[in-house]
């Protein structure tokens, strides 16, 4: 008789899976450790293979961009904010209705105390400043404080200090601010006797829309621009750094760290085309003003036109792009009684050379009342030096 055994056929498999188990567990281990190991870093690209380096010119860019980065470091401790600040009186003058004196009078009392010392005051963000002296002297636009309350000057270092107005100039739109610390303020550099060129790049520091330490970079679009309307003496650098409203009365910088104007305005003719005072100028205006509270200019008294080819022809002397000839001479003034005539051609004043009749106005206004300045003419091709005692000019 044959015995049948019989065996459960799940437990056939366990062998199967068992085995199966190992060989998955013993190929994923090597996986599974490599898996925890660190990857290295990729290493860094020397600075000598970097792919821009070989490039014509790449080097001066980055000696352009350490220059804005260094300029503007050294510029923004002396650039301030403007801000009018002026009281708001919230207290309602309507009075309850109170059924005694004593509750009446009480009240009346403390309705004047409220009134006397809480004070509740708006402040209106102007424009920005530049620090012009150690003594605390800010010299900023004069449509920046026309109608302000009360000023208060904010530096970069959050410091701020209450202003009073030292002297303004409304024929420049420029004004002089004054606050007072027992600190010396940070003061920049000015650069008055250099001939700008069209086409350097310069910056623009000030506190637009209330951004304190905001800089903005162009280049200069033109020099000498008047007729624009927005003062009655204009000779102004044109420039496409971006000048918006609370950039008035900021510096414009050079590549050399040196500041060479005073941000005016932003003309509505032409999107990004901003003005700025030249520092020659702003730095005579403001001397007079701390030391007079007013300008008082220079005054020749004679009226002036460019040089034409045609007119050079006419009165047979050479033409040069740049002199101006004299088309009249005011009664007993000190062009006249120095001997200057109509038709003579100025080639020089006070020792430098006139190029175009703003640069002879512009000359002559910063030149101080009683000073004899020599102005050198040309009269029928020949050369002559005249001396002329300036006077105060009357406007």
């Amino acid at each position: 008789m044959q015995v049948i055994k019989l065996v459960d056929p799940r437990k056939r498999k366990y062998p199967a899976i068992l085995f199966a188990g190992i060989f998955i567990f013993c190929a994923a281990l090597p996986l599974f450790l490599k898996s925890g190991e660190r990857t290295p870093p990729a290493p860094a690209i020397p600075a000598s293979q970097n792919p821009y380096e070989r490039l014509p010119g790449y080097s001066k860019i980055l000696a352009l961009e350490n220059s804005f980065v260094r300029h503007s470091k050294n510029v923004k401790p002396s650039v301030v904010g403007i801000s009018d600040v002026q009281r708001i009186k919230t207290i309602s003058k309507d009075y309850p209705i109170l059924n005694s004196q004593w509750r009446y009078w009480r009240y009346r009392v403390g309705l004047w105390f409220k009134e006397t010392f809480r004070r509740e005051y708006k402040m209106e963000r102007l424009g920005s400043g530049i620090i012009y002296n150690q003594r605390g002297h800010i010299l900023t636009n004069y449509h920046v404080v026309r109608d302000a309350e009360r000023l208060l000057v904010r530096l970069s270092d959050k410091r701020e200090f209450w202003a009073k107005i030292a002297g303004i100039d409304p024929q420049t739109d420029l004004a002089v601010l004054k606050i007072f610390s027992f600190k010396k303020f940070p003061v920049p550099e000015f650069e008055t006797d250099r001939d700008l060129d069209v086409g350097e790049w310069v910056m623009a520091v000030g506190n637009p829309y209330g951004l304190q330490g905001t800089v903005t970079v162009g280049v200069i679009g033109a020099k000498g621009r008047f007729g624009l309307g927005i003062a009655e003496r204009e000779n102004f650098i044109q420039t496409d750094a971006s000048i918006t409203p609370g950039n008035s009365g900021g510096p414009l910088v050079d590549m050399q760290g040196k500041i060479i104007g005073v941000n005016t305005a932003v003309q509505e003719i032409g999107a990004g085309m901003g003005f700025a005072i030249p520092m020659e100028m702003a730095v005579h205006v403001a001397d007079e003003l701390i030391r007079k509270g007013k300008v008082e200019r220079g005054w020749l008294g004679l009226e002036a036109k460019p040089l034409t080819r045609d007119m050079a022809r006419i009165l047979d002397v050479p033409y040069k792009k740049g002199r101006v000839v004299v088309e009249g001479v005011e009664e007993k003034a000190p062009a006249e009684l120095a001997g200057i005539q109509k038709g003579d051609v100025i080639l020089s004043y006070d020792g430098r050379e006139i190029i175009g009749v703003r640069k002879l106005s512009t000359m002559v206004a910063a030149t101080e009342a009683g000073k004899t300045a020599p102005i050198k003419i040309l009269r029928k091709g020949e050369e002559k030096t005249v001396r002329v005692a300036i006077k105060k000019s009357v406007t």
